[in-house]
């Protein structure tokens, strides 16, 4: 009786919880593979790393890329830099957190700025600090802080940064194992964030000037969006996020999972932890694709490249416990087709850049404690063409 007592009581449970239930715009499993893909082969570009968590080329040719233990290093002219280029002096690398994203300012070729994202310790609490350096061509300097104070944890700290089309800086902040931030807008936890390169709040940010808000927050309701990427057609902003798998200890049948793919717009609400998975609720936006079971999504990049025709315009992310690179042939903010590159190959994927030439980088995340690292892991890697022949897709 009690068994039966506890069905019912979970089963009404899940009928409150999901409301008005509707699918996501698309499920994984629901989506065809791409008519075509060009055939590539994969080349070695550094080796002996450690969890690459982001990768940006300079105007020169120079790639930088973060290590989470607090390193920036350089590879250039094909070559990685023996001696770190920087390291961050106070980033607390517990847990999932450390050095995390990082960018390059629009005019990096006039300034110099390089933009990083790492957590740090503020009386005894883990935060995520944005600081700004100037760029020598030897280290970085010249620190200034852009935001600081964002909640932050051993897991759920976010954190990606990108300028967009519009020259603001946008970060991503996850909701630091707090559900609850992700839905108040006094809290920089679970959101999107847009500022000026500077620092300052832009006067058209949605709640600036709204009482008991915090005016640098651009979209909220997120759990843990770690990729980001504006479509060069439209400007939207897409983001990748880190799905719950269960909601509140409640196993969803047996399903897990719940990563997203997010089209993000000024002021709307994700959903976290309100809704998750396939389920719709008023004034709250679902993902155009969800995937269950999890596959991790770390990164995101449209790719305006040259090298790979029938890549043009298509989203890449890293999958870390989908050991792949996801492929997503859009038209507009939906999804058409999709397919998994190099999977079970490299194990734990992470980052996803695109190269001046048109080709394409990904870093390895085998060192992160959940992987089983290779001998000469963490590696970043390069994806070029083998030749114009095109080969058809049989399986995702």
């Amino acid at each position: 009786m009690l068994k039966l007592k506890s069905f019912f009581t979970q089963i009404i449970f899940l009928s409150l919880f999901f409301g008005n239930v509707a699918c996501a715009d698309s499920v994984e499993s629901s989506l065809p593979a791409p008519a075509e893909t060009p055939k590539f082969r994969v080349e070695t570009v550094a080796t002996n790393l450690e969890v690459v968590w982001s990768i940006v080329f300079a105007p020169d040719g120079r790639m930088f890329f973060t290590e989470r233990p607090g390193r920036v290093r350089v590879v250039e002219n094909g070559k990685l830099r023996a001696a770190t280029f920087f390291t961050v002096p106070d980033v607390e690398p517990s847990g999932e957190s450390g050095l995390m994203g990082m960018t390059l300012h629009p005019q990096f070729a006039e300034n110099h700025f390089v933009y990083l994202a790492y957590a740090y310790r503020e009386n005894g609490d883990q935060r995520v600090r944005v600081a700004r350096y100037r760029e020598t061509g030897e280290t970085l300097i010249e620190a200034k802080t852009i935001i600081e104070g964002i909640p932050a944890a051993r897991y759920h700290s976010g954190t990606r940064l990108k300028f967009g089309p519009d020259a603001k800086l946008y970060i991503t902040t996850g909701d630091a194992t707090k559900q609850s931030q992700a839905q108040k807008l006094d809290n920089l936890g679970g959101k999107t964030l847009r500022l000026n390169d500077h620092g300052t709040v832009p006067t058209d940010n949605p709640f600036a000037g709204q009482k008991g808000a915090r005016p640098e927050i651009w979209t909220f309701g997120h759990r843990n969006p770690q990729g980001m990427d504006f479509q060069p057609e439209t400007g939207l902003m897409f983001q990748t996020e880190h799905g719950p798998s269960i909601i509140d200890g409640v196993s969803l049948f047996k399903r897990t999972g719940g990563d997203e793919v997010n089209v993000v717009e000024k002021g709307k609400n994700y959903g976290w932890a309100k809704i998750s998975h396939q389920t719709r609720r008023e004034g709250m936006e679902t993902p155009i694709v969800e995937y269950s079971p999890a596959i991790a999504p770390s990164s995101g990049m449209f790719y305006r490249g040259a090298l790979f025709p029938a890549f043009k315009g298509n989203f890449f992310f890293g999958a870390l416990k989908g050991e792949a690179i996801i492929r997503l042939v859009l038209e507009g903010r939906r999804v058409v087709s999709q397919e998994r590159l190099v999977e079970k190959t490299y194990g734990r994927i992470r980052e996803v850049a695109e190269a001046a030439d048109g080709s394409i980088y990904f870093s390895t995340s085998n060192r992160d404690g959940r992987g089983d690292p290779a001998r000469e892991d963490d590696r970043i890697l390069r994806i070029v063409p083998t030749g114009d022949e095109k080969t058809k897709i049989q399986t995702k």
